[in-house]
C-alpha cells in the first residue's frame, strides 16, 4: 500500500460512528502508524455538512468541531492552490463530471496537486472512474 493515503470524508465519519460496521475499519486505518495520512479542507466541510444535518446525532457545530479536531493530531490537511485549480479544471474537462461528482473531482484534485494519487473510501464508486487516482476501499 502507497504510505500517502488521502482520507475520504466517510472515512472520518465512520472513525467517530461506534454503530457502524465500518468504525473498526476507519479506525484502523485511522491509526496505522506506517501511514501518511491527508484530507482535503473539502472533506472537513462535508464532515461538519454530515453531522449537523443529521437529526438523530443532535450536535452543535462546535460539538462537531471537536470530534473532527480529535480525529486530525495525525492527519495534514491540504487546501486548494492555484495548482489544485488547475488540475481540477483539466479533470473537469476530461470527465465532465455533473451534479454531486464534482466534488469528488475536486478533492481529488488538491490530492493530486500535493503528489497524492491514493484515497481511502468506503464509496469506491465515487472516485474509481477518475483514472488518475487509486482508490482502496475499506
Amino acid at each position: 500500500m502507497n504510505s500517502s493515503i488521502l482520507i475520504d470524508t466517510n472515512i472520518l465519519i465512520y472513525a467517530i460512528d461506534a454503530d457502524s460496521r465500518f468504525h473498526n475499519s476507519a479506525l484502523e486505518l485511522l491509526l496505522d502508524p506506517t501511514l501518511n495520512l491527508f484530507t482535503t479542507s473539502k472533506n472537513l466541510s462535508e464532515f461538519l455538512v454530515v453531522l449537523t444535518r443529521n437529526k438523530e446525532i443532535e450536535l452543535s457545530t462546535t460539538e462537531c468541531f471537536e470530534l473532527l479536531n480529535s480525529l486530525l493530531t495525525d492527519i495534514i490537511i491540504l487546501y486548494p492552490n492555484h495548482t489544485t485549480f488547475k488540475i481540477f479544471q483539466d479533470l473537469i474537462r476530461k470527465y465532465n463530471p455533473r451534479g454531486l461528482w464534482i466534488h469528488d473531482v475536486e478533492i481529488a484534485s488538491i490530492g493530486l496537486a500535493y503528489g497524492i494519487s491514493t484515497i481511502a473510501t468506503k464509496n469506491i464508486s465515487d472516485f474509481k472512474r477518475i483514472t488518475e487516482i487509486k482508490v482502496i476501499e475499506i
